[in-house]
């Protein structure tokens, strides 16, 4: 039987779009959206780490919710404070969900829990083929080349792999990195010690990080499709006509 926890970073104010979780999607706020889509995986507990008195309002005998440092540098130290108030033991399995993914496949969220424990990695993701409305140049889309196993190479805000002669790729040579993780909870304790690294701070990429200290990352490819998750005023947009899509389809 699978069993595991989600845990949902979810910081108040970005710098891109203030007070993100509490924007209305169609009436519902962003991060009652996400806990919904956690809602339906198999996890055996949900819990939200906010910075904020609102939004634990907001979710008040909805979900499971922990107050976190409104100081905290990512959603993982988040996370690993979350972790260590709840008292969560080493070996349980956690998923970090994004508090702007509210589109995210519940069956991506119990995969990605699977592949952790069947790859015995130390972390795991998953990703996908890029889709035709998507730019894979975009800085914004994070790329990731693996091995034939499935173990994490490299990940970039590049384009990888590069086409050195010009040879145009092919289906499956550019992927698009989903920012779904899972981890048991010693690996996030020991994550949260370790110094940033130099490559993480030029690629604003955290799991690089892990890489750098020769952590093990399992990729899988998403068992389904995964929309971007919401950055922008553009991205909120664009979820919203989703909702109202799907409710005037109902």
């Amino acid at each position: 039987m699978l069993d595991y926890l989600i845990v949902i970073p979810a910081r108040l104010n970005s710098s891109r779009l203030p007070g993100k979780p509490l924007q209305d999607i169609d009436g519902q706020t962003m991060i009652e959206r996400v806990v919904a889509c956690a809602r339906r995986s198999k996890a055996s507990r949900i819990v939200v780490a906010t910075d904020h008195a609102e939004i634990m309002r907001v979710l008040a005998d909805k979900v499971e919710t922990v107050m976190t440092n409104p100081e905290a540098k990512s959603g993982t130290d988040r996370i690993a404070e979350a972790i260590e108030t709840l008292k969560i033991d080493d070996e349980k399995v956690i998923v970090n969900l994004q508090g702007d993914e509210p589109l995210m496949p519940s069956i991506c969220l119990d995969q990605v829990a699977e592949n952790l424990i069947q790859s015995r990695a130390d972390m795991a993701t998953l990703c996908s083929e890029f889709g035709l409305d998507e730019a894979s140049n975009e800085t914004a889309s994070v790329k990731v080349v693996t091995s034939k196993s499935g173990r994490a190479l490299y990940f970039s805000r590049a384009l990888i792999p590069f086409d050195r002669d010009s040879k145009g790729f092919e289906a499956g040579d550019v992927m698009r990195h989903i920012g779904l993780y899972a981890y048991k909870a010693s690996f996030i304790r020991q994550f949260v010690r370790w110094p940033v690294a130099r490559i993480e701070e030029l690629e604003q990429l955290e799991q690089l990080r892990a890489m750098h200290h020769d952590a093990m990352i399992h990729v899988d490819i998403a068992r389904a499709p995964v929309l971007p998750g919401v950055d922008t005023q553009a991205d909120l947009d664009r979820v919203r006509q989703h909702f109202q899509g799907d409710a005037s389809n109902a």
